[in-house]
Order: structure tokens, then C-alpha cells, then sequence
């Protein structure tokens, strides 16, 4: 049989089933030219690390190099298929210009130098500022892309070694609003569904989530179901036709930053056509009161002038919701990026909780993750939580820790909420942040407002380290910068968004002098000497499986319990889900099965937002509502962006990924057909647009927002009219000097934030557009998935209604 091409074909071919089966196993695999399976030495277990899937995968290893990788036929997650950033993204690992030495910042230049003089040029810096400020002076920023247990690792030292409590993971900008609406509506963290709930649902609904681009091997399940008996009817909300869109029963296009009105309209018509669970709600949740009443404000003649989508296409999406037996909702960034983000992505949790669609297969609820570890940084506290999901505000959780961690409470920040990584730049933009150690990301990429990031990083009063594994925008600015092991040359545990853990073992060395990051805190710990309050070390632990036993110790008791885990089980095994403890020996499938809740006072991890200000809600408050043991059904009524269009600057902007690229591209730009695939940046717009403003398909345009300026090649597509769509993976490493800064889309974006999550609004914001010069031909766009051609809205109506 020929060979698919997964570049033209990302998802692969169909291997069709129906409600209740096994979903049938289809082995991806890519080999480097020339080795056969025959020439493989041996193969060592993985999991995906360039989206949040999760889907296991082996290394081939020759010679002591990477050679190819192949789906895990046996795992739970994706049953031997990969993504094709997977397929071809592990040969980044030796690209020649990976970081192989340590830099550091000499007469204004990056130089190369040996571990003991970066080490020690750290840990004097880190005693200058212990000592003129204090541990205030400090901030850590970290990924979504490393291992538990160095995640552990960084918040044992930073939070009870340093003691700061300026600590955040880049996790805020993709998915802490998931992490904020599970605590909101759950009292903890923690997805309540799993993806084997694909198999049963009759109703697959995703809330501003582009499943085809983001998590390519759940939506090739999605399609396999959709080809076999019984096919579940999908919704989808989303202002792009994206192949989700396409194959949507009904496809909302709301008007970027309504998201709140629509899900008000769909829950006020489930409430009125009496598709209510009222034993489910009166026997396990809290307020559903107020949002019988709240949502009588949002029938759907008045949300479609406000979302500007037809009216009977809102009802038809909540006949569908209403009528569900078995529902399955996903959420993703056109949520958590978008204006009242936690707000939007807390009704979609009320949904579920008055249908009564929790813990049973085919009926769940996933606020989705968009890196392979999110999940991780948050279990952990690297991000703004506290270990092993403590509340921060509840003394009783911060001794627990303090006993774990053999310090004195006092020595925990717990003053304020663990600062997120919008405030850190902030403080670091006052001078009140002097030491900034960024580990395994490129904010001068990825955060809003770029101009204003590189200032920021660019001081000369910060003194900043960059961990990494290439050379990137940020590492530019750094004073030290220290050279990564990246996947596949270290050993960790990771988890996935459906609460999945998986062993990653180490197939090669790394490069020339580069350590595995949990190598590199535990050198830091070490020569910063930080002890227990009895005298020993701190950080007591030497390697990976130390530092597992050490994170399952504090995560005893927890929701996010590994106490049933080993390295040993995990080899064997697989895949389990968390919890997995004595209880639960053999992991959980789903959360809340018993309509039980992890919101009791006493054991919660958070005690909530106000959905609207994001006003932190008090310890007495929240026990005045009584939910111990229940969900929190919370509404929040509909409020305008702080950035709407105008003459001046007509569109709304926002951005988003593309299947063949992951993040700011470090890796994916690495490896040949991801490159090719989708080399430069584009913009898409609307057939309407485009003939309104005289472009062409091709045509060199001038994006501007008031914050900067991005040039891109014009694609013409089903985007809804009146929106722009720029990808963010586009920076300027790959450019020659001189190119210019005018290809990343956060030039534009602006610095603005979710209230509740804290999470940057990338989806509101406003621009302009400009002729440039006139195209020779296509723009040079991932044809294979992005959005369709471009199709009028009456075409796209006259769809939906046959």
C-alpha cells in the first residue's frame, strides 16, 4: 500500500467504528531515509512533546542517534497514530545549531564560557540581590514543555529555597483559564472527562477549539467516529471555517469577544425547553438559581445582533445540546484567549452540570491544555498554584507543604495569590524584579505586545538567565544562558490533558555540554546551598525517579494523588490517569463518577473569582454557599471588549496555531516538512474584505494594530467578515540580520488580561490593513488544514441547513 503523505493528509486515513467500540489500531511511523525497521537498535517509550495530546510513541535509535519515532499501538491515547509534528519534529534534536556551551554576556556579547563560570555568575547574583532586596528581586518563568519532575523541582527551590513568590509557568498564556474554570466549577483542578469519551458521545461540542490543528490524533478519533455507524452530530463555535467548522452539523461564527452572550443563549434555551437535570442539580450543585435567572436576559433574538450569528442556528445548536444523551464538550484558546475568558469557559462547565453529563462514558467535559506538560506546571506549583493543588489561601494547605518541603509555613509565600506571568513582566517593567531565570520558552515571541517584551528583557538592571535548547529571540537578550537537553536525551514523567502520565526515557545523549534541565536546578539548589529547617539540603534529591518519589509524597492525599505510580508500573504499563493510589489502584477514568466534588472548604483548591472583576472570593464567603461535596454553578453577564473596531481600525484581530508548527516554531522550524509545509506568516480575511479593501489572494499586506505593525501575504478564506487571523509562530531567528520586525503577530496584540485566570486576551484586539504590493500567487499557508476556501456567509448558511 502507497505511503500516505501526512503533510498534504495530517489525519491520516480512516479506520471507522462506531458507539461503544474500541477505537482500532493505526500504527504511525517515520524513519530517516535509508533505515528500515530492520536497522533499528532498539526502542525506547515516549510520549508526544509538541502539542498536549499526549499520544504515546517510540524513539528509533541507531548508532547511538535518533532515527525515526512510531506510535505506541498499545496506548490508551492515541493507539499507535501520531500528529505529523511528531512524525517529523524529533529532528530538530540535531540541528547544528542547537546549544551545546554555556553563554554569557561579556563586553555586550554572548560568549562562550564553562558551567562553573555561568553557575557561579548566577548564584553571586542571586546573593547580591538575596541581600540588597531580598526575595522579592526574583522571578522564575518557566513551560509547558518539560517534566514533573522538574517542575518540582523549580518550585521546591523558588518557593521555599528563595522564598519568592513570583513563579509562573507559560502555561498562562494557553491554558490557565482552564485551570481557573475547573476551580471555579469544581473547587479544583482536574479534567473530569477523558478522551476515551469520543467512543460514546452522540454530541461532540468545542468551544473555540480547533481539535484538527491543536490535537490532530483526537480529532482523527473524532473522524473515525463521524465515518462509522452511528455518528455523533458536532457543534462548533469558532469564526474560522477550520475542518472542525466543516464538519460541524452547526457551525456558530460568534464576533470575537461575545463568547459569554452565546453560551448565555444556549443555556437559557436548554432552560426553557426543560432539558434541565433537576435531580442532578438539586443533588450535587450549588447557585443554579442565579443562572436561571441570569440567562433569561440572553434569548437568542438579542445574542444574534450581539454575536452576529442567525438566530435559528443558536437554537439549533441548543436542540442539539438539549437533546444530547451522551455529551462530550472541548474548550481551548477562542475561549480562554478571548475577552471574559473564565466566565465564557465556566458556562461551558454549567452546561454539562444542569444536563447532568458528568462521569459517565460519552458524557464529559475537557478544558483543554495546548502544551505537553501543562498539566504538570500547575499539579506542581510552577506555575501560579501551590503544589499538589493546595490553596494558597488556606494555612492548614501551606503547613502540609511547609512539613513536606521541612521548612517553616513562614518561609512559603502565601501572602497574595502566586504571581502570574503578566504581573512578573510587570514588576520586572517597574525594576521591582531584578533576577529573571526563563526556562524552556521565548517570550519575545509568545507574550503580547512584543515591542514592550524585548524593553522589558533588554534592561540592563535584570539580570536574566534563558535555559534552552537553541538559540532563540530571547536568548539574545540574556546575560547567561545555559544549553538544554530536550526530549528523548533526558528522563521524566509527563502528563496530558486527560490527566494521562506517561515515562519519557532517554534514548541518546544530549549534545556536547548540554544537561537535562532538572541537572541544571539541582546544580543551582546545590551551590545556593538552601536547607531544611533542620540543617539538610532542601532539595534531597539526585536524579528523576528520586524526584518522582519526592513529588508523589506530596501529592499523597491530593486530587492529582501519584501514590500508585512507579517508574517500574509505568514501563509496564503505559499511560495510567490520575488519581492512581489504593483506592484507585488502577487510575481513573473519570472524576466525579459519584457526584462527589473536591470543593469542601477544608480541601479545595481554590476558593473561586468573581467571574466578572476577578475580585478574589473570601474563605466565609464561599462557605456561605454551602459546597461542601458540590459543583458551583456561577453565571456572569455579558460585558463589551476594552478594544472594539472603529473607522480608523476596522477588523478584529486575533491569532491562533497551524497543525505544522508548535509554539514559536524552535523545533518544528528545525525539521524540513514541518518547514516547508508552512514556512512564512499569512494573513486570512474574508472574501468580502478582500474585494472591500482591493486584495488578492497572495498580496503583500500591512497589518497594523496601535501597538505595531506585522507584513504578511494575504490568504482568502471562510473567516467570518470583519476578522483578521494571523498564525503566532513567526519570529525572526530564521530571518537574515536586517530583515526587520514586522512578521510576529503578538507585534499587534495587546496587553490586556482575563480578570479571573489571568490569561493574555491574544483573540481581542483591533487592526488595519494595507496594500503592500501585489502578489505573484498563493500565500504560502498550510493549505491542508487551515481554513477553506472562501465561501459567502449565505453559502456556509445554505450548508448548515441541509
Amino acid at each position: 500500500m502507497a505511503r500516505i503523505d501526512r503533510i498534504a493528509e495530517p489525519w491520516g486515513t480512516r479506520t471507522p467504528y462506531g458507539p461503544g467500540e474500541d477505537w482500532p489500531v493505526r500504527v504511525d511511523s517515520f524513519l530517516e531515509e535509508g533505515v528500515s525497521a530492520q536497522d533499528v537498535d532498539r526502542w525506547v517509550p515516549t510520549a508526544s512533546i509538541l502539542h498536549s495530546n499526549g499520544d504515546g510513541m517510540d524513539i528509533a535509535v541507531r548508532n547511538g542517534r535518533m532515527v525515526g519515532v512510531r506510535g505506541a499501538a498499545r496506548d490508551r491515547i492515541n493507539r499507535g497514530r501520531l500528529d505529523p509534528k511528531d512524525l517529523y519534529g524529533w529532528q530538530s534534536g540535531s540541528s547544528p545549531d542547537r546549544l551545546t556551551r554555556p553563554l554569557v554576556r561579556r563586553d555586550g556579547r554572548l560568549v562562550e564560557t564553562d558551567w562553573d563560570t555561568a553557575m557561579d555568575a548566577i548564584v553571586r547574583r542571586s546573593r547580591e540581590l538575596l541581600d540588597e532586596q531580598g526575595s522579592s528581586a526574583f522571578g522564575f518563568y518557566t513551560s509547558g514543555q518539560l517534566f514533573l519532575e522538574e517542575y518540582y523541582t523549580l518550585a521546591t527551590l523558588a518557593r521555599a529555597g528563595i522564598g519568592t513568590n513570583h513563579l509562573d509557568g507559560n502555561t498562562r498564556l494557553c491554558t490557565a483559564t482552564a485551570a481557573a474554570a475547573l476551580k471555579e466549577s469544581f473547587g479544583c483542578d482536574g479534567q473530569p472527562g477523558t478522551y476515551a469519551d469520543i467512543d460514546h458521545a452522540d454530541v461532540i461540542a468545542l468551544f473555540g477549539h480547533n481539535v484538527a490543528e491543536t490535537q490532530t490524533v483526537l480529532w482523527m478519533r473524532m473522524l473515525d467516529r463521524l465515518a462509522g455507524p452511528n455518528p455523533p452530530q458536532v457543534i462548533c463555535v469558532d469564526p474560522r471555517t477550520t475542518p472542525v467548522a466543516r464538519a460541524a452539523a452547526v457551525h456558530l461564527a460568534p464576533r470575537p469577544g461575545t463568547n459569554v452572550a452565546l453560551m448565555n443563549s444556549l443555556l437559557h434555551e436548554i432552560i426553557a425547553a426543560g432539558k434541565v437535570d433537576r435531580d442532578y442539580v438539586d443533588a450535587h450543585t450549588v447557585g443554579y438559581e442565579e443562572l436561571e435567572q441570569r440567562v433569561k436576559e440572553y434569548p437568542p433574538a438579542r445574542v444574534a445582533e450581539v454575536c452576529d450569528v442567525p438566530e435559528e442556528r443558536i437554537r439549533r445548536a441548543a436542540g442539539l445540546l438539549g437533546d444530547a444523551g451522551r455529551l462530550v464538550s472541548t474548550v481551548l484558546q477562542g475561549f480562554y484567549q478571548s475577552h471574559q475568558a473564565t466566565a465564557a469557559a465556566v458556562q461551558v462547565n454549567n452546561l454539562h452540570l444542569i444536563r447532568g453529563m458528568l462521569g459517565r462514558p460519552g458524557c464529559g467535559v475537557l478544558q483543554m491544555n495546548g502544551q505537553p506538560t501543562a498539566q504538570n506546571t500547575r499539579e506542581c506549583g510552577a506555575d501560579g498554584d501551590l503544589p499538589g493543588f493546595r490553596n494558597w489561601a488556606n494555612d492548614d494547605h501551606v503547613a502540609d507543604l511547609a512539613r513536606i518541603w521541612n521548612v517553616e509555613p513562614e518561609r512559603i509565600p502565601h501572602y497574595a495569590p502566586p504571581t502570574h506571568a503578566m504581573q512578573i513582566f510587570r514588576f520586572a517593567e517597574q525594576g521591582s524584579i531584578r533576577f529573571l531565570w526563563v526556562s524552556g520558552t521565548n517570550p519575545a515571541v509568545s507574550m503580547p505586545d512584543l515591542a514592550r517584551i524585548r524593553t522589558i528583557l533588554a534592561q540592563e538592571r535584570l539580570f536574566l538567565v534563558v535555559q534552552d535548547i537553541f538559540p532563540t529571540e530571547t536568548t539574545e537578550l540574556a546575560d547567561v544562558v545555559l544549553p538544554a537537553a530536550t526530549w528523548g536525551e533526558k528522563t521524566g514523567t509527563f502528563t496530558n490533558a486527560d490527566r494521562t502520565v506517561h515515562l519519557s526515557e532517554k534514548a541518546v545523549e544530549p549534545p556536547g555540554e548540554a544537561r537535562p534541565d532538572l541537572e541544571i536546578f539541582l546544580d543551582y539548589a546545590g551551590r545556593m546551598g538552601f536547607t531544611g529547617r533542620d540543617g539538610t539540603p532542601l532539595v534531597g534529591w539526585t536524579g528523576p525517579e528520586p524526584a518522582f518519589r519526592a513529588w508523589q509524597e506530596c501529592s499523597r492525599g491530593r486530587p492529582c494523588d501519584y501514590t500508585g505510580l512507579s517508574y517500574e508500573r509505568l514501563r509496564a504499563a503505559g499511560g495510567v490517569q490520575w488519581p492512581c493510589d489504593r483506592e484507585h489502584p488502577d487510575g481513573t477514568e473519570r472524576l466525579y463518577s459519584d457526584g462527589r466534588f473536591w470543593s469542601a472548604p477544608e480541601y479545595c483548591e481554590s476558593f473561586g473569582r468573581d467571574l466578572v472583576t476577578g475580585t478574589p472570593v473570601e474563605e466565609a464567603e464561599y462557605r456561605s454557599l454551602d459546597p461542601s461535596g458540590k459543583a458551583l454553578i456561577k453565571s456572569a453577564g455579558y460585558l463589551p471588549p476594552h478594544e472594539a473596531p472603529d473607522e480608523l481600525r476596522p477588523f478584529h484581530l486575533i491569532n491562533g496555531r497551524t497543525v505544522y508548527h508548535f509554539h514559536t516554531r524552535t523545533k518544528t522550524a528545525r525539521a524540513p516538512q514541518l518547514r516547508d509545509a508552512a514556512p512564512d506568516v499569512w494573513v486570512e480575511m474574508s472574501a468580502a474584505d478582500a474585494e472591500a479593501h482591493d486584495m488578492r489572494e497572495g498580496d503583500l499586506a500591512e497589518i497594523s494594530s496601535p501597538r505595531g505593525v506585522v507584513h504578511a501575504k494575504v490568504r482568502v478564506t471562510g473567516i467570518r467578515s470583519g476578522v483578521l487571523f494571523l498564525p503566532f509562530h513567526y519570529g525572526y531567528w530564521d530571518l537574515p540580520d536586517g530583515a526587520g520586525r514586522t512578521r510576529a503577530a503578538n507585534e499587534l496584540t495587546i496587553t490586556d488580561w482575563d480578570p479571573a485566570s489571568k490569561q493574555p486576551l491574544f483573540k481581542t484586539g483591533v487592526a488595519t490593513l494595507r496594500l503592500l504590493e501585489r502578489g505573484g500567487g498563493p500565500a504560502s499557508a498550510d493549505r491542508a488544514s487551515g481554513a477553506g476556501p472562501a465561501r459567502s456567509r449565505t453559502a456556509m448558511a445554505d450548508e448548515e441547513t441541509r
